[in-house]
């Protein structure tokens, strides 16, 4: 009867691990999914794709639930200069970006020339769907200064 007991805790255990593991709303996770895929050499039209998923390196990776913008024929996400998946990227890192069921590894490069119209691209995507977010974001005197860009590479 112990026994049962003690294995009824380990699967309890477990599966909260394996739960808690993925991200799920603004709470990172460790695990990112989906079938490996390379990367196409044109990206489909994203501009319906709210959220994705991605995964930064690190002694304990990160997947984090984000916005993307296609500009340029690229794909880029923008975090907060501050927030730690931003940092364990930091100018450059390789990354896995999960899109639908497909994962791609690539790498996330900051960008510095044409930040701006990037940020405002990605602002301009999410203001119908998010409008207090997105107010909240333009008027903050910091915002836009805040915001790291990264391009999304091949």
């Amino acid at each position: 009867m112990k026994i049962l007991k003690v294995l009824g805790a380990v699967l309890v255990a477990l599966v909260l691990v394996v739960a808690v593991a993925a991200p799920i709303g603004p709470m990172p996770g460790f695990f990112i999914g989906g079938s490996q895929a390379q990367p196409p050499d044109t990206w489909p039209d994203t501009s319906s794709v709210h959220e994705v998923q991605l995964k930064v390196p690190g002694g304990l990776p990160r997947v984090v639930i984000i916005w993307i913008v296609e500009w340029a024929g690229d794909l880029h996400v923008v975090g907060d200069r501050n927030s730690g998946w931003v940092r364990k990227i930091g100018a450059a890192s390789p990354v896995e970006l999960r899109l639908g069921d497909s994962t791609f590894a690539l790498n996330a490069v900051a960008v510095s020339e044409d930040a701006e119209a990037i940020l405002n691209a990605w602002l301009d995507k999410y203001e119908p769907d998010y409008p207090e977010i997105v107010a909240g974001f333009r008027n903050d005197a910091a915002g836009p200064g805040s915001a790291a860009v990264f391009r999304l590479e091949r």
